[in-house]
């Protein structure tokens, strides 16, 4: 049995090195981006994201995809940053969490490139865009998609499915994410854009009333 400095720092946090045949990438960049994630996010998120990054690597393998892995795990370890009291603030989510992950990265002196991904990873990761991005960025919305709205099992078998799932208990996902994301549209309305944020606001939150883009063409300080 190898023990590395990551085996060690995830075998203390209760986190499995590998699942399903992927394992978490071995470097000291995706240990701290790991332990800022158990700090920020409640244990049911912190096992989404997580499941994410599995999710989005075997639909990376299953589509023959190339990509940077730890560049994927960052960007998945840190996806939903902009759901949690930490990091959330007035703008969409997406855009809070892919600013909270520029800001560690830039402290942790990462590569431009990197960075630039992740951000793009993050920030597209409930837009129909991701997919004409990089396969890093595509992967990203395709783990989180199949972790939150189910897997194609024709990509991911149900015996894989569950093995993830052991690993990463969802806890409840699906009322507490619902639950989350509406506390977060309560709290920071004009940050529901159209994504699934103002499904949610419509759904759970009283006298939540977006602005419609027609409003705002019509209020435009024009005379016509």
């Amino acid at each position: 049995m190898s023990d590395t400095p990551t085996d060690r720092a995830y075998a203390a946090a209760g986190i499995p090195l590998e699942v399903a045949g992927v394992r978490l990438p071995d470097s000291s960049l995706a240990r701290s981006a790991t332990e800022l994630a158990r700090q920020a996010y409640p244990p049911f998120l912190l096992n989404h994201a997580l499941r994410t990054y599995l999710f989005g690597s075997l639909v990376g393998i299953a589509h023959g995809h190339k990509c940077d892995q730890e560049t994927l795990y960052l960007a998945c370890v840190m996806h939903d940053f902009g759901l949690t009291s930490r990091f959330e603030g007035d703008r969409p989510f997406e855009i809070e969490g892919a600013e909270a992950a520029r800001r560690f990265l830039e402290s942790q002196h990462a590569m431009p490139e990197k960075l630039n991904v992740v951000w793009d990873g993050i920030a597209l990761h409930a837009s129909p865009y991701a997919a004409f991005k990089s396969a890093e960025v595509f992967l990203v919305s395709a783990g989180a998609g199949a972790d939150v709205l189910g897997a194609d099992p024709s990509i991911i078998p149900r015996a894989t499915l569950d093995e993830v799932v052991k690993a990463f208990p969802r806890l409840r996902f699906k009322t507490a994410f619902l639950n989350t994301c509406a506390d977060v549209v309560r709290r920071h309305p004009e940050g529901a854009g159209r994504t699934f944020m103002r499904d949610i606001g419509e759904r759970f939150v009283v006298d939540f009333r977006p602005k419609n883009f027609s409003d705002l063409v019509e209020q435009a300080p024009f005379p016509e």
